[in-house]
C-alpha cells in the first residue's frame, strides 16, 4: 500500500545565516525561518497528515512543531534524520571547510561515490544507510497514510537522490527552506514526482 511523505528542509536558521558548517544541533530558526515554517503549515493544511517526524536538531523541531500542532499530533524526533556529520570540523565557519563539504556532497550526488567524507565525519554510505532506515520504517508503519518529515539539506538530498534514483539531477538545485517536497512509496519503490527547479 502506498505512503505519501512530505519532506521538508528546516526553515532558515542561525547556522545558515552565519555560514557555520556541520550538524550544529543547537542552532535555532531565524525570524524568517519561523515565518517559513508557518507558510509550510498553511501549504499542507489540506493534507491529512498522520505523523510528523523531525531530526533532533532544534531548527528541525521548530519547523516541525507548527505542522504537528495543525495535524493534532506530537513531533516524533529521530536522531537518524540529522544533518551530515563532518567530524572534527563540526561548527567551523572556515571557507575551506565549507568548500570541502560541498565537494564531498557533490561526489556523493553527482559521481555516486559514497566513500568520500569530510575529515573524520560520515561517509555517504553511512548517511544513506541511516536515512534509508528511517524511510523504510515509515513505509512499513504508515501504509495508506500521509506523513511529514523535517530534516536537512545535505542528508535529505543524498538520501532522496539514492532512494528515488534521481542521480545528478538534484545537484545544483538545493532544497529550499521549509518547502514541502512529495515523496511516494508505491509498495516497492520510492518516487519523487518533482524535485524543486530540477533541470
Amino acid at each position: 500500500m502506498s505512503v505519501q511523505v512530505w519532506c521538508l528542509r528546516h526553515g532558515e536558521s542561525q547556522n545558515v545565516t552565519d555560514n557555520v558548517a556541520g550538524a550544529v544541533p543547537s542552532a535555532p530558526l531565524t525570524e524568517r525561518g519561523h515565518e517559513q515554517a508557518a507558510l509550510a503549515t498553511r501549504t499542507l493544511a489540506g493534507e491529512r497528515i498522520g505523523a510528523v517526524y523531525s531530526s533532533t536538531a532544534l531548527r528541525a523541531r521548530q519547523t516541525a512543531q507548527p505542522l504537528a500542532t495543525a495535524a493534532g499530533v506530537e513531533v516524533r524526533t529521530l536522531p537518524d534524520l540529522v544533518e551530515v556529520g563532518i567530524g572534527k570540523h563540526e561548527g567551523s565557519s572556515a571557507p575551506a571547510v565549507r568548500r570541502q563539504t560541498a565537494d564531498v556532497l557533490r561526489s556523493w550526488v553527482v559521481d555516486n561515490d559514497l566513500t568520500q567524507q569530510v575529515a573524520d565525519g560520515e561517509t555517504g554510505f553511512a548517511v544513506t544507510a541511516r536515512m534509508g532506515k528511517v524511510f523504510q520504517a515509515i513505509a512499513e508503519q504508515h501504509r495508506g497514510e500521509t506523513v511529514a518529515v523535517v530534516g536537512h539539506v545535505a542528508s535529505l538530498t543524498v538520501a532522496l537522490g539514492q532512494l528515488c534514483a534521481l542521480g545528478a539531477a538534484v545537484w545544483g538545485t538545493p532544497l529550499p527552506h521549509a518547502q514541502p517536497l512529495l515523496v511516494e512509496w508505491d509498495g516497492s519503490t520510492w518516487h519523487c514526482p518533482s524535485w524543486p527547479d530540477a533541470h
